[in-house]
């Protein structure tokens, strides 16, 4: 399985802008820009979308684990932030830190910890910093 998303940058780092376009359109160029990043402006940026897309890929890694111990969730909601740290040579992410509340009927504290702590290390986003990272680079 694949998905891609492509981002077209025009101009300079800090003065230029962006659009980001996802294979299935949710994004359809989505603006960002140095401003959305680092300031306060209006866009995305690459560590909001890594939130949403760790919270997203944890809250349904759990529901998968409740379901495979035969419970549902009434309701499970998942905060990811990320900290971009740009106070050295490169800025580096340092942190997702999730935040679960979630109500589900018929389990125990001890238990839900487990299948949440299970989650957080099975999901795929967050492996992501082990995956490999390959670049297939055009000048045009």
């Amino acid at each position: 399985m694949k998905r891609t998303a492509t981002a077209v940058w025009n101009g300079s780092g800090k003065d230029g802008n962006g659009n980001l376009t996802t294979q299935s359109t949710t994004l359809n160029k989505t603006q960002y820009s140095y401003k959305s990043r680092f300031e306060e402006g209006v866009g995305t940026n690459p560590e909001e979308l890594l939130a949403a897309a760790h919270a997203g890929c944890f809250t349904m890694a759990l529901a998968f684990a409740l379901q495979g111990a035969g419970l549902t969730a009434e309701s499970l909601e998942t905060t990811a932030t990320v900290t971009l740290d740009v106070s050295g040579a490169a800025p580096t992410i340092t942190q997702s830190a999730l935040v679960l509340k979630g109500k589900v009927p018929g389990i125990t504290k001890e238990k839900f910890l487990e299948l949440a702590k299970g989650a957080e290390g099975g999901c795929p986003i967050s492996r992501v910093i082990k995956a490999e990272i390959t670049l297939d680079a055009t000048l045009l």
